[in-house]
């Protein structure tokens, strides 16, 4: 995965792990700088999917494929440091696996009385669940404020654990503005309130090494498709006494101990209790498979490219006339959003578009924190392991051929 000396980083090497970066769009060479939305995959991924949905069947497959999907829960666990695979629940996504907590735990523990605290970096997914709730069953929502370089308001954090809320939930990364937040501090404080804590990690997974037992949050939610694995397949880590405690998600198969018409069901221990019907097994396998390669690359490697390239994009931007870069906190994962005067973000992403090049405009499902910064949205562009500067630089090029056409 790297060069001849082990601490030499080489894209062009990573890069050819990637079939569709060899794409052309509208005659140019495919840059993708969208990876926050969802990663491309590398053939080890691609072909540990084929090999399962090319091979299926047989009784002795069946049980060769469940060995591969219990073996990616533990792979799962291994990587994150979960100190049991029984805390790693397959879900479709992260999405899925934040409204599992709230239809479950969220369910039998909170009451009118109680107070959910969200911050305003939220992604859609960590606010809607919690809505749904709060409207049913009557709890209270408090927001933590951001500051103006994006990060979060410690001192605003600290003042509404003061409302001694029952579950405190927010991103270790900002989908939108690269954020990274002290999770490990933000869970020890709400820990001393006597809080649960839910942490978003869809965007942290594919950039940084995730160590569960070191954090100590209670939930931990991710999705493949961020982490160079498929789509349609995320991951839930709960503590167990807390998924023990909790009631099951949906009903059906697998997720049962036994069942009767004359006798109440029973059900199975996690995370089975977790994962009724058939799995997304080929989806779980290429789950593993991306965790394998990201390991054999090496974790580091790849978040100390991403810091450069994020440093040098910003460096490269900001000589832009009129351009403002959204999310300016020191500590920040490969996410750059941006606006450039005189100019609309959806009128910039089609005309980058038909220079091939990928990126991400609109709100980034954040709508509440793109009317706390006064704008409709932005344009995104994110990196990844197989990201280049010379991509970064086609980018500048083309917002600058592009600026000059919209003005």
């Amino acid at each position: 995965m790297v060069g001849k000396d082990e601490n030499t980083y080489d894209v062009q090497e990573i890069r050819r792990e990637f079939p569709i970066l060899e794409r052309q769009v509208n005659g140019h060479p495919l840059i993708y700088l969208d990876s926050a939305a969802s990663s491309q995959k590398p053939r080890a991924v691609i072909e540990s999917q084929r090999e399962y949905l090319s091979h299926r069947g047989a009784h002795a497959l069946a049980t060769q494929a469940t060995d591969a999907f219990e073996g990616a829960r533990e792979t799962v666990r291994e990587y994150f440091n979960a100190s049991k695979s029984s805390e790693i629940v397959f879900t479709s996504g992260a999405t899925d696996s934040i409204n599992l907590v709230a239809g479950t735990w969220g369910r039998s523990n909170l009451t009118s009385d109680s107070t959910i605290l969200l911050t305003r970096l939220e992604h859609h997914s960590n606010i809607v669940p919690w809505q749904i709730l709060a409207a049913e069953i009557g709890c209270k929502i408090e927001v933590v404020d951001v500051l103006p370089d994006g990060s979060l308001d410690l001192l605003d954090f600290n003042q509404k654990l003061g409302l001694k809320p029952a579950l405190v939930c927010f991103p270790h990364v900002s989908n939108t503005l690269g954020t990274i937040n002290d999770v490990k501090t933000l869970t020890s404080l709400a820990h001393k309130v006597g809080s649960v804590v839910l942490i978003d990690g869809a965007q942290a997974a594919p950039h940084c090494q995730v160590d569960l037992q070191d954090l100590d949050c209670d939930f931990y939610a991710f999705s493949g498709h961020k982490m160079y694995g498929p789509t349609g397949v995320g991951v839930l880590y709960g503590k167990l006494n807390l998924l023990e405690s909790m009631p099951p998600w949906r009903g059906g198969g697998e997720m049962i101990s036994s069942v009767s018409f004359e006798e109440p069901t029973t059900f199975n221990i996690p995370p089975y209790k977790f994962e009724a019907g058939t799995p997304n097994i080929s989806g779980v396998i290429g789950l593993g498979q991306a965790i394998s390669w990201m390991k054999s690359v090496g974790v580091d490697k790849i978040a100390a490219h991403e810091l450069a390239l994020t440093k040098y994009a910003h460096k490269k931007l900001l000589k832009i006339e009129g351009l403002k870069i959204y999310g300016t906190a020191e500590n920040k994962a490969g996410v750059v959003s941006f606006l450039v005067d005189g100019t609309h973000p959806s009128d910039l992403g089609t005309l980058l578009d038909q220079l091939g090049i990928a990126v991400r405009t609109g709100s980034h499902c954040t709508e509440p924190l793109m009317k706390w910064l006064g704008v409709s949205g932005t344009v995104r562009a994110s990196f990844a392991a197989y990201t280049t500067f010379d991509e970064i630089d086609a980018l500048v090029a083309g917002l600058e051929r592009a600026i000059k056409m919209l003005r």
